[in-house]
């Protein structure tokens, strides 16, 4: 739950555009320091768009970042990384040529002055993902899509993350690896990490988040505390099978 009055991630009328599509419409959200958010919605709802242009790598076209009570909008993406926030992309998107310990040491780049924190994070990553230690010298490439969904995490969490932007991190993945999956989120959230989940599986989204938002056509519809969520009857028709 939120350990301060004052939002770490507040976004205010955000829009954002391909080309003449606006796909992201007047969206406004907070995130507290501590809480697990989740953004639930459809295929196309704009949920990694949201994202993207959060991290920076989609620019904004209208409306305001702030992190930290300073205004992130127009910053590269580079620059918003420097400042605590990492995201784990939908798809993986793992260095393939590269061994997975090589992975997380390029996650780490931005701490590497800092060695001893380095090496003891990727201790700590390897202690969330067993597999991942078993597998530390082969090709990230070959790993199957659990193993490669792990390692995007472990890599963002070399990063320091002040807040973690986790896109779609159940897809395509089989039961099993989706119920490990999500206990390392919450694992990750107990422990303190602040974590913004964007997911299309809603249930086990809300079922571990502190709060949501529901996302349709780029624009927020609802938003309440995750039990309320899933209770809502309008949201467990359209999202959660019921």
């Amino acid at each position: 739950m939120p350990s301060s009055d004052a939002p770490l991630l507040e976004v205010t009328d955000l829009a954002t555009h391909y080309g003449p599509i606006q796909a992201i419409h007047s969206v406004s959200l907070e995130v507290h320091p501590g809480e697990l958010v989740a953004i639930v919605g459809a295929n196309g709802a704009g949920k990694t768009t949201l994202l993207r242009t959060l991290s920076g790598v989609q620019p904004a076209s209208g409306g305001t970042i702030h992190f930290d009570g300073e205004e992130i909008t127009r910053l590269p993406a580079h620059r918003i990384v420097a400042r605590g926030i990492c995201q784990v992309p939908e798809g993986r998107q793992v260095f393939a040529p590269l061994s997975v310990e090589d992975n997380l040491r390029l996650g780490g780049y931005s701490q590497r002055r800092d060695g001893d924190w380095v090496a003891q994070k990727i201790a700590e990553v390897y202690a969330l993902f067993p597999i991942l230690h078993e597998k530390r010298g082969q090709l990230a490439g070959n790993l199957s899509g659990g193993q490669q969904q792990m390692l995007a995490i472990g890599r963002a969490l070399l990063g320091r993350p002040r807040l973690l932007l986790l896109d779609e991190p159940s897809m395509g993945l089989a039961p099993l690896l989706v119920e490990e999956i999500f206990r390392v989120v919450r694992e990750l959230h107990e422990a303190g990490t602040t974590v913004l989940l964007v997911e299309q599986n809603a249930n086990a989204a809300l079922q571990i988040a502190d709060r949501g938002y529901v996302l349709e056509t780029g624009k927020v519809v609802t938003s309440a505390p995750a039990a309320a969520l899933l209770e809502d009857e309008t949201v467990r028709k359209a999202y959660l099978g019921h």
